[in-house]
């Protein structure tokens, strides 16, 4: 049954079956095999006539918040919020990654990233920790690159396809007993109006009895309460063997889940892909990898039906463009990790924005008041969807006074 429906995925991507056509910048021989200094998938020279040469980046806090600046001689400012795990990175980013940047011609992005692998051997630092490194600093670039051309990033990497993408509600939490998990998300889903949620099973890494028990009274429980009409998703973050991901993932079909998210752990590519074989639902991962090559190995052997790059955790737009465009060839769809509700969510909504193989819905968990945030937009997904930054670059615009009082790191 699984072969079926693979096959028929594989098909919906060929010819003009989907009723959109690839954008341009993915022509058939633009990835490499080794995925290391591949073809270039963008023309910024183009686009941009002139140098935009980098002076600095910055690493600050302010507002409570991290952030990352880098800014070109003429003062133009690329800025991207960060994510909590970058105060323990500060080192590799000082190091080995801001140098390799520094006046640099920002349009040379795609030439600067395999540089920043390869010199100095930085290549042995390879993983989470180095890529997300250079995904908040090549993700800043293209605000740099959006705001210097006029552009918002999503025209600066190709055809727009859509304009807001639906969301689903993330549960981040294994604590609640099924009751209290399923009335926290019908409250949830009446307040925000979205109609599409992700659950917990599994102990994350671990598959003890007491989070068995749960897994096994919240699967049909969720389908009972929340009804018919509500897309579920189901998140093991790899508690699973093979055995139990199967059985797990039965259950989960029987209930019309939509999708089963690393149902083992993620570096077992043979064993996530035992279990996508095994069902007929669609099983995704890749969140945590940040290697190409295997990328590469997991889409070529159909390990997982969707994959879930981390547009910070993989190095940013021009790397996650390339396991979607191969994905796209091999008929497998893209859902990018990215469970943010500010500005951190604003390159999901970019890249999501210009591919075409997109599944479903996208991650987002907790919800805040717009009128506390002191940006814009407030990245407000009442009702269901959220829509792509329009502005210049990322298209985010911060109260200009939280930059007077800035602590560097």
């Amino acid at each position: 049954m699984a072969h079926t429906r693979r096959s028929f995925i594989a098909k919906s991507f060929q010819g003009a079956a989907l009723g959109i056509a690839l954008p341009s910048f993915w022509p058939v021989e633009a990835v490499a095999s080794a995925f290391v200094q591949s073809p270039t998938i963008l023309d910024l020279h183009k686009v941009i006539p002139n140098p935009v040469i980098i002076k600095s980046i910055d690493f600050v806090k302010t507002e409570g918040e991290l952030f990352l600046i880098t800014t070109s001689v003429d003062g133009t400012r690329g800025i991207t919020m960060a994510n909590f795990r970058m105060p323990n990175l500060l080192s590799l980013l000082h190091g080995l990654i801001i140098p390799n940047f520094i006046g640099k011609d920002a349009r040379d992005i795609e030439k600067l990233l395999d540089e920043v692998f390869l010199n100095n051997s930085n290549y042995k630092y390879g993983g989470m920790s180095f890529w997300n490194c250079v995904g908040h600093v090549e993700i800043s670039i293209f605000d740099l690159l959006g705001k210097i051309a006029n552009k918002p990033v999503n025209q600066l990497l190709g055809k727009v396809l859509r304009n807001e993408v639906p969301v689903y509600l993330s549960s981040l939490t294994r604590e609640t007993s099924p009751q209290e998990e399923v009335e926290n998300l019908a409250k949830r889903m009446e307040i925000t109006g979205v109609k599409a949620v992700k659950f917990k099973v599994g102990g994350r890494m671990s598959n003890p009895p007491e989070m068995h028990k749960r897994s096994l009274e919240l699967i049909p429980l969720i389908r009972k309460v929340l009804g018919d009409d509500v897309t579920l998703y189901a998140d093991a973050n790899g508690s699973y063997t093979v055995k139990e991901g199967i059985e797990i993932g039965k259950r989960l079909q029987d209930q019309h889940v939509a999708i089963f998210e690393e149902p083992c752990f993620f570096e077992r590519y043979e064993d996530n892909k035992a279990v996508a074989d095994a069902l007929s639902l669609k099983v995704a991962g890749g969140e945590q990898d940040t290697s190409l090559p295997r990328f590469e190995w997991i889409i070529k052997n159909k390990g997982l039906d969707v994959l879930q790059p981390d547009l910070y955790y993989n190095g940013g737009f021009i790397r996650c463009l390339k396991v979607a465009q191969l994905a796209a060839r091999h008929g497998l769809e893209v859902a990018p990790h990215s469970p943010k509700t500010d500005p951190l969510a604003a390159p999901m909504l970019h890249f999501t924005s210009v591919i075409p193989n997109l599944v479903g819905f996208q991650e987002v968990n907790g919800y805040k008041d717009p009128g506390s945030s002191y940006y814009n937009p407030p990245f407000d997904y009442f009702g269901g969807n959220l829509k792509v930054p329009v502005g210049p670059g990322l298209g985010v615009e911060y109260d200009e006074g939280i930059w007077n009082d800035i602590q560097i790191l």
